[in-house]
């Protein structure tokens, strides 16, 4: 068993249709598959042995396939890192992976090398050409290595809203898994199949969903390394896409870019990594024409847990169902599971539960159970249909006077207002009632509403101890690598009914 071998064998099927697209370049599987093997053989040089963990820090570029396979082909375990990590961050994605080696894009060599002085970690530099050059000098190694079910292939690290970030251990049966049920359930690639590749490859969302299940049924992927709306749309429509992925951000980008095209072959799209605003997600479906199903899922996880089904199967707001082979409940903090309709912490069970966080098995027994059980620190709840609902992180949680409030079901509402681009609601420290309402907005482009405005828009529709007592103005939101929006680098001004940020 081995990722790879779906790519490889896909590639003996059709050697001379395009695997990767990027503006005119275009790589077909056979280059790829090529390209692949002599990173295997380049690795296999050093003396890498299976099991050896190796870092790839490089954005949306085709180098980033052939690095990410030839590892994998060779044995190895993966350790994705964002290309704009500093050297600090570097290090210490080395150090605590373990990784020897560490290829780096050469636009962001700079902080990579300074990193690996820290740990002693070899740099190896990779640009178009010169890369290329290296890798012909070497022989290809054309086997791929078999790992066991078990075996580790891919040490994602979560985001660490918590201390340090901590490396999920995915195993090749958890991502062979995952790619076979996406497949199945949801996508439904063929060859034919024009795949949107702006999610970052170095993030579990772009790794599954987009880069190994298009690899693995034999379609095309189209890769931008860094996310513009305007760049995203002009590349929708001339590639002719089918499918597009994205997080709750991209969508809302989406439709801010004026004098769209129209893009008649969308056939699907699917968001995940953070909740999708349902107005967002009725504007979008009715500007493009194309239905948006909405899933559920964590590094942890593979990172597919839930998803909206084509065809009608789905509800707007949901997570959806779990996919196959997955089990899902809302748990009480007695990891009992709560009734319906009950909100509780969202736990999964299935064969997309990682193997445990690398090297902290303390972390690892403080949310996976003996019984498979992982908790994920969402809060959740599930309707008489099965559909789960994701209400909101439960560190997110904002308790006011004794009352909880979610954040989530706030910003819906501010989405709700035509000129909000994007909205976020916090807690903020209150000495008598332990936590206050603040929300951080940021506007269309030629909107004039004021805070307070704002304000009184949502103090029209909801509890009165729900509404924002402190709505303040930025330009944009903080987000991070995914275009997640990073509640937890919002400060609120000392007083704000709107401030400019």
């Amino acid at each position: 068993m081995n990722i790879a071998q779906l790519f490889t064998d896909k590639a003996q099927e059709q050697p001379e249709r395009t695997a990767l697209k990027l503006d005119d370049l275009t790589v077909s599987y056979q280059e790829l598959a090529d390209a692949s093997a002599r990173v295997a053989g380049l690795l296999v040089a050093r003396g890498l042995t299976p099991g050896d963990r190796v870092g790839v820090m490089l954005p949306n570029v085709p180098q980033f396939a052939a690095i990410y396979y030839g590892i994998l082909r060779a044995g190895g375990v993966v350790v994705p890192m964002n290309p704009l990590f500093k050297a600090r961050e570097v290090a210490y994605y080395l150090s605590d992976s373990g990784a020897e080696l560490n290829f780096a894009w050469h636009g962001m060599i700079a902080e990579a090398q300074a990193g690996a002085e820290q740990t002693g970690t070899e740099v190896i530099e990779v640009d178009p050409t010169g890369f290329a050059e290296l890798l012909a000098s070497h022989e290809p190694s054309d086997a791929v290595i078999d790992r066991a079910a078990g075996d580790t292939a891919v040490i994602l690290y979560t985001s660490g809203t918590t201390g340090s970030p901590k490396g999920a251990e995915l195993t090749h049966d958890n991502l062979i898994s995952n790619i076979a049920v996406t497949q199945s359930d949801l996508l439904r690639l063929t060859s034919d199949d024009v795949v949107f590749g702006g999610l970052p490859l170095f993030h579990a969302f772009g790794q599954t969903v987009t880069l190994n299940t298009a690899m693995s049924t034999g379609a095309t992927l189209l890769l931008l390394p860094r996310f513009d709306p305007a760049t995203a749309l002009a590349m929708l429509e001339r590639d002719h896409a089918t499918m597009f992925a994205g997080v709750p951000t991209m969508y809302a980008a989406l439709l801010g870019v004026p004098d769209a095209p129209e893009l008649p072959d969308l056939r699907i799209c699917v968001s995940g990594g953070a909740a999708l605003p349902v107005e967002v997600l009725h504007r979008f479906e009715k500007q493009f024409g194309c239905e948006v199903l909405e899933g559920y899922g964590l590094s942890e996880t593979s990172p597919v847990a839930s998803f909206n089904r084509p065809g009608g199967d789905r509800k707007a707001g949901s997570i959806g169902r779990p996919v196959s082979g997955v089990e899902m409940r809302a748990v009480g903090n007695d990891g009992q599971e709560v009734a319906t309709g009950e909100v509780g912490e969202l736990a999964i069970r299935g064969h997309n539960v990682m193997k445990g966080y690398w090297n902290k098995p303390d972390a690892t027994r403080a949310v996976l159970a003996e019984d498979g059980w992982f908790r994920t620190g969402d809060l959740g709840r599930v309707n008489e249909d099965g559909f789960f609902f994701v209400v909101d992180r439960l560190k997110d949680l904002v308790i006011r006077g004794g009352f909880n409030i979610y954040p989530r079901e706030i910003e819906e509402v501010f989405y709700e207002h035509p000129e909000v681009a994007e909205a976020a609601v916090i807690g903020i420290p209150h000495p008598d009632l332990g936590e206050e309402v603040g929300a951080a907005v940021s506007l269309r482009a030629g909107a004039t509403v004021t805070g307070p405005e704002l304000q009184d828009f949502v103090k029209q529709q909801v509890a009165a101890y729900k509404y924002p007592r402190q709505v303040w103005i930025l330009d944009a939101l903080p987000k991070g690598p995914t275009g997640k929006i990073l509640k937890r680098e919002i400060i609120a001004p000392a007083s704000a009914d709107t401030a400019a940020g």
